[in-house]
């Protein structure tokens, strides 16, 4: 009994860095000037960039960050550093372009 719980705590603490690795791929859609789709293994992984907050649609200037943000990265090959995923199951993570550019950074 004490085994499986102690095995059972180990997996729960280990669970985030077995379940998110860094990546690379490129971006098919710009969602927000914060959000982005970069396709993984044949499938789009909406990444929510990590540690900036731009307008949504709607609100002023969520065009302008949306317009921002797709001059960056679209139709580029980007590597995420992964943290995990958000509340509405987003992966966190910091965007860097091939020649070093932090996306993340840059939008601020």
């Amino acid at each position: 009994m004490v085994t499986r719980l102690r095995l059972t705590s180990v997996a729960v603490f280990l669970f985030p860095y077995v379940c998110f690795a860094d990546f690379s791929g490129p971006v098919i859609s710009v969602l927000d000037g914060d959000t982005i789709e970069v396709l993984h293994n044949h499938r789009a992984e909406r990444i929510r960039l990590s540690g900036i907050d731009c307008p949504e649609k709607g609100q002023a200037y969520g065009n302008n960050a949306k317009y921002a943000a797709s001059a960056l990265v679209f139709g580029k090959e980007v590597t995420l550093q992964t943290y995990g995923k958000d509340k509405y199951g987003r992966i966190l993570a910091v965007v860097l372009l091939p020649d070093g550019t932090n996306v993340n950074h840059t939008l601020v």
